[in-house]
């Protein structure tokens, strides 16, 4: 997010470069490298040397379709929210001694003072700014700035890549949050590609005993009785209506999974959607209504990288077996484009290459 140019202390004797290169999304499937102005600084915030930045779906829908519901790309956007990277020089207000430490960056930017965020739900901040949401950049370049809260100190177990999936991760762990998941519970997911897979490591992190999961794919179940799961279901040939589940977490976005879910649900159970998928949807409304299932979505996070950083470091959950493809900041539009070929996970482009 770039701001009017404030006091910096750079990171080392040397002097910060004028400059940066980004790989910015010109108009829908057109990415080109740029090189532009590096950001200015506010007093409380940090410039952060980006080290990796995961390939989000919101990145290609963007790269793909140039919009996202009423977020529309109208004019030049760097793309990229999921990031790591080492702090490279501080405003006035930040102490000096962040410089040089390696940070996961929470990629938003709330007001704090609208009702939303003083009731702590600054992910519903009305004016909250996001990367690589129009009009705010992103993180596919050398450098971004963030509040430095924002920028949390990470350990040198933590790799940049997993560092980076720390922002999938918050995603699995406010759904599980959201979903009242606890020791013991019962969990059935819908999809099982990356935020899928995070979703079962992240209530197995919560005290899950059982975490169904279900796709099309026979591979990505297989990959996901790997690591997390404890039941894979083929979503062509199983029914998962009638198993009762506490909580359902649908991850695919795809309507009939929603419904199916919906329907694996015990009486006071619970339903989260966080796959994208169309914008209406038809809902078993008596079976909801019979059964008292509390249904909510899911719209990024609120204070979960303190604990993801904690569950990484403790080894409870496992981001780095995510990464099947790696790029340079040129290869950016390759990176968007990587999810095609089958075997595909999660693609980490790394604007120091």
């Amino acid at each position: 997010m770039t701001t009017p140019t404030a006091q910096t202390v750079p990171a080392t004797d040397q002097a910060l470069p004028a400059t940066m290169r980004a790989n910015i999304l010109k108009s829908q499937g057109e990415m080109t490298m740029e090189t532009l102005p590096l950001p200015g600084l506010d007093a409380d915030q940090v410039l952060v040397q980006v080290a990796a930045v995961g390939v989000c779906g919101s990145d290609v829908h963007y790269y793909e379709h140039g919009r996202i519901g009423p977020y529309v790309v109208d004019h030049p956007l760097i793309l990229g929210h999921e990031l790591s990277g080492r702090i490279a020089a501080v405003g006035s207000a930040v102490d000096p001694s962040r410089i040089g430490k390696r940070v996961a960056v929470e990629p938003q930017r709330p007001c704090r003072t609208c009702k939303q965020c003083k009731a702590g739900r600054y992910n519903l901040c009305p004016d909250i700014e996001f990367y690589a949401t129009p009009p705010v950049d992103g993180a596919f370049a050398e450098y971004v700035t963030i509040q430095s809260d924002f920028a949390y100190d990470i350990p040198d177990s933590v790799s940049d890549e997993a560092a980076a999936l720390i922002e999938p991760l918050s995603v699995g762990l406010w759904a599980c949050e959201r979903a009242g998941i606890k020791p013991g519970s019962r969990v059935l997911i819908a999809g099982a590609g990356p935020i899928g897979i995070i979703a079962a490591q992240a209530a197995r992190a919560y005290g899950a005993t059982e975490i169904y999961i279900s796709d099309i794919a026979e591979d990505r179940l297989a990959f996901a009785l790997e690591h997390g799961a404890t039941h894979a279901l083929n979503a062509k040939t199983d029914n998962v209506e009638g198993l009762d589940v506490d909580a359902f977490i649908d991850a695919s976005g795809a309507p009939q999974a929603v419904r199916s879910g919906i329907k694996a649900v015990a009486p006071a159970g619970r339903v989260i959607l966080v796959g994208l998928g169309a914008d209406d949807v038809e809902l078993p409304v008596s079976f909801i209504q019979n059964r008292e299932i509390w249904l909510s979505g899911v719209f990024r996070y609120t204070n979960t990288w303190p604990l993801a950083i904690q569950l990484i470091a403790d080894g409870k959950v496992n981001l780095d077996i995510l990464v099947t493809a790696r790029f340079a900041l040129a290869e950016s539009e390759q990176a968007l484009t990587a999810g095609r070929q089958p075997g595909q996970l999660k693609a980490v482009v790394y604007p120091g290459r």
